[in-house]
């Protein structure tokens, strides 16, 4: 009888105990773990195909602006066939001219040649260049996704899925580390003859300079490309490549909380590699097991030894930084400052002043690019004409330079 006025009791008790299990599930996880969940990576000899590190190498995310390597992947593609030469010209449409940033700001009616386009895409990753090109080979953006999905298959990877040909955010665009470095490595041994474009650190668009947002090619030894991406839902991500004493390596980072942290760990990973390519063979399953057990030096180390609390607090700082871009793929860090130089009734003027601004700071704009943003007052447009791209400091000195010489100038800070 006891032992039967006892039953609900023991359900009880079991019932919280299940419950309190339930709850310490989804208690918030570290910092670690909270970078793990979208952190993937992998590095592989080119040349043989050998992986030499690997993390998550086949979680699927979102590419972000890699697409763009696709992109391009088709347009040496017309190029080998002939159909297209890099003097051949492409028209802009509206579809492409509405992209968001990161663009060249193209306008309806215009035309671009195909050089200029794939400097656009391996420099600035301009997203109304992506879709010019995806219609010219094409017919439409939409028509032009499922031939990089076919692509993608003939390839071999198994576990993409394009949606558009910018890397802006889609639900249904998804892709995986392994398959990243997969297509670097097809695009080098296929269309290497156009490879050299990767490694493109500023070219001149209409008079102003362009520079490349891939900033470890500029540092890492051996570097020559290839192409960076973000957006909010995938963080930041990176492919790469690095060639040292005739081995050519490739890198994919995917999920870096800050482009710093992404370029940092890329640099680690890809200095594993090579140390592991002039070692003895390894086996991939020994690899990924040493590597998973190794995450959590990684990714402190990237943050200089800081402890858990203190990174916890940067990575909120820089989600407040991304919330006004978290619908864009602008791959510079969203921490840049900008400045803006007035505000039109119409794209002209705008487009006008923000040229005249940069001729006029000269060697201050060498890392910043215009940008018009068009927004809405009432019911007519406002076109502000901006210069983006800045540190604080370049930004205020800018204005400062501006001001000396009349012209109106107000500094913008990476949350406005």
């Amino acid at each position: 009888m006891s032992a039967t006025r006892s039953l609900p009791g023991f359900v009880s008790r079991l019932l919280l105990a299940c419950l309190a299990v339930a709850l310490l599930g989804l208690a918030p996880h570290s910092g670690a773990q909270a970078r793990e969940s979208r952190y993937g990576a992998i590095v592989l000899d080119h040349d043989t195909g050998n992986v030499l590190y690997s993390v998550n190498p086949d979680r699927r995310s979102y590419p972000a602006s890699l697409t763009k390597v696709m992109t391009l992947y088709l347009m040496f593609d017309a190029l080998e066939s002939g159909r297209m030469t890099l003097d051949s010209t492409m028209p802009v449409s509206a579809h492409a001219s509405a992209q968001s940033p990161s663009k060249l700001n193209l306008v309806p009616g215009n035309r671009i040649s195909v050089e200029d386009a794939v400097l656009a895409l391996v420099t600035k990753s301009a997203n109304d260049v992506a879709v010019v090109i995806a219609e010219a080979l094409g017919g439409s953006e939409e028509d032009f996704a499922e031939l990089m999905t076919r692509k993608a298959r003939q390839i071999g990877m198994a576990g993409t899925t394009y949606q558009n040909a910018s890397g802006l955010p889609n639900l249904a665009q998804v892709s995986t580390p392994r398959d990243q470095a997969t297509l670097a490595r097809a695009l080098i041994r296929n269309h290497g003859k156009y490879y050299h474009y990767f490694s493109t650190r500023q070219f001149r668009w209409r008079g102003q300079p362009i520079s490349t947002h891939n900033r470890l090619m500029l540092r890492y030894q051996g570097a020559d490309g290839i192409k960076t991406g973000y957006i909010n839902a995938s963080g930041f991500n990176l492919m790469a490549s690095a060639k040292r004493d005739n081995r050519r390596l490739i890198g994919v980072v995917f999920g870096g909380d800050t482009a710093a942290w992404r370029d940092k760990n890329m640099a680690q990973i890809l200095d594993k590699g090579f140390a592991r390519a002039n070692g003895p063979d390894i086996r991939t399953a020994k690899v990924e097991d040493e590597d998973r057990a190794d995450l959590d030096n990684l990714i402190a180390s990237a943050k200089g030894g800081k402890p858990a609390a203190k990174v916890v607090k940067a990575k909120a700082v820089t989600k407040v930084a991304q919330r006004r871009r978290e619908d864009d793929e602008g791959d510079t860090d969203p921490v840049s400052w900008t400045i803006q130089v007035g505000a039109f009734n119409d794209y002209k003027p705008a487009h006008l002043a923000a040229t005249s601004a940069a001729k006029k700071l000269g060697g201050l704009v060498s890392r910043a690019t215009i940008a018009v943003d068009k927004s809405k007052q009432g019911k007519q447009n406002l076109f502000r004409a901006r210069l983006s791209g800045f540190t604080e400091d370049q930004a205020r000195a800018a204005c400062k330079r501006l001001s000396r010489a009349k012209k109106d100038c107000k500094v913008i800070q990476p949350s406005a």
